[in-house]
């Protein structure tokens, strides 16, 4: 299997979950809001011998052109839109979600693939208040053809793994993708950062940090038996992790 991270660059974010641009050359996280968190925006595409997949969506941001900036991103790569079959989204925040849509907001950014989500999810996304959501954004989804629901566990076309996690979101879902001797691990939220599969902490920022540590150290301790290969959507070093 083949990984390609689609850095979209990195952000602070406080309790505004406004996403505010950083530059790590120039910026300094202390002149940020007291509680500002430094993160790396990263989608990630795994080819497979069956399929390109986009694992989350990025903050839907758009390049000076107007182009949507996942859009550009891949096809910088050498990967075009179209070509994406799968497209697996751990949950609908919106800088994971943004990117389900085009720059024009009127179709789905992907018209080739199939749109997977947990369906507790979906819903919550679209009744919640909360600033993470941005509740307009799913309604196109929700109508789509493309989309196809998740339950709380099962498997997608025999070699994508999938489990409601829970842990950093009511119903958040991590994706195990196995082909031959590799597994490809996606934590999500729940494992953004290499660090943190490291040191036992409780997040704040969790819906429920307990779970999300011990979850972590599982899955660490599993990926270290069987090999995986962890990917990393917040961090802004490592990408992915071999082990």
């Amino acid at each position: 299997m083949t990984i390609i991270p689609l850095s979209e660059g990195s952000f602070t974010i406080d309790k505004t979950k406004i996403f505010v641009p950083f530059n790590k050359e120039d910026d300094e996280l202390q002149r940020r809001p007291p509680g500002s968190l430094l993160v790396e925006i990263q989608p990630f595409l795994v080819i497979t011998a069956r399929d390109i997949i986009l694992i989350d969506t990025g903050l839907g941001f758009s390049t000076p052109e107007g182009t949507l900036q996942l859009h550009h991103n891949m096809t910088t790569k050498g990967i075009e839109p179209d070509a994406v079959t799968k497209v697996l989204l751990s949950h609908l925040h919106k800088d994971h979600a943004g990117g389900i849509q085009d720059e024009s907001r009127s179709m789905l950014s992907f018209p080739g693939a199939q749109y997977y989500v947990n369906k507790k999810e979906l819903a919550f996304a679209i009744a919640t208040d909360s600033p993470s959501y941005e509740p307009g954004m799913y309604s196109l989804l929700a109508a789509s053809e493309q989309l196809v629901e998740l339950d709380d566990l099962g498997t997608i076309d025999g070699y994508i793994n999938y489990e409601m996690s829970g842990a950093h979101s009511p119903y958040h879902t991590v994706f195990t993708i196995k082909e031959q001797r590799e597994t490809i691990f996606y934590g999500g939220d729940v494992a953004p950062q290499l660090q943190q599969m490291k040191n036992r902490f409780i997040a704040k920022y969790d819906y429920d940090g307990k779970k999300s540590m011990e979850l972590r150290s599982e899955w660490w301790e599993r990926g270290k038996q069987e090999h995986w290969t962890f990917l990393f959507y917040h961090d802004i070093k490592s990408a992915f992790v071999s082990i």
